[in-house]
């Protein structure tokens, strides 16, 4: 039996050396999703495609579909970081020893710095979130609805003869209020709107309290 040629140049790395491995942005995902959140903010979700995405991140379309196997995918892991980011924070406000009124004050100054700050990203979430799966619509709600129970518990707290109808009408209007600032350009510096967003969301959550027995008041 004949001995095996040897080949040339030897099959595999050269001695010594092991492969050469590509190595993986570990940012990538995170530009991925900052830049499909502005795009879809400019654009609209159903204007934008893969492509764009991955050319405002830096990449190929290729390199999208490692992370994401959809646009929807994109759009959901989006919403997902959202809501997450809020409700750990709102936890977090929750379990620190705090009177409730100063646990409302922080849920609502976490509120306005998340839409200040992040105002592409809660853009699409207001605009885009129909356009998702309704499993995810549904799984997304009820995070959402999580993350607002935070704040409904505490402020029941201040309101014990109200009902849960009137203390959900009240929340949803602080958030509201914060989150109206997405929708207009107010001109003014950061700090000056953040301010003034907080010291109205402030006014619609305390509502009435003085005429409920509080002596406390809006103070």
């Amino acid at each position: 039996m004949a001995s095996p040629v040897p080949q040339w140049p030897p099959a595999g790395p050269p001695p010594g050396q092991g492969a050469v491995r590509r190595r993986r942005d570990p940012d990538r995902r995170q530009r991925i999703l900052t830049a499909a959140a502005a795009l879809v903010a400019q654009r609209g979700y159903h204007d934008v495609g893969m492509t764009d995405i991955g050319a405002a991140a830096g990449v190929t379309g290729p390199a999208v579909y490692r992370h994401f196997d959809s646009k929807s995918a994109v759009l959901v892991a989006m919403f997902d970081a959202v809501v997450d980011d809020l409700a750990r924070e709102a936890g977090e406000i929750a379990a620190a020893p705090a009177d409730p009124r100063t646990t409302l004050r922080r849920l609502i100054q976490t509120q306005v710095r998340f839409v200040l700050r992040n105002g592409a990203l809660a853009r699409v979430y207001h605009n885009e979130s129909t356009s998702l799966p309704p499993a995810d619509q549904r799984r997304l709600r009820r995070k959402q609805r999580l993350y607002l129970e935070e704040w409904v518990h505490a402020l029941g707290q201040l309101r014990p003869a109200d009902g849960d109808t009137v203390l959900r009408a009240l929340v949803h209007a602080s958030v509201g209020t914060i989150q109206s600032a997405l929708f207009f350009h107010s001109g003014l510096p950061e700090r000056q709107l953040a301010d003034l967003l907080t010291a109205a969301a402030e006014a619609a959550v305390f509502a009435d309290l003085r005429k409920a027995g509080d002596p406390g008041g809006l103070h």
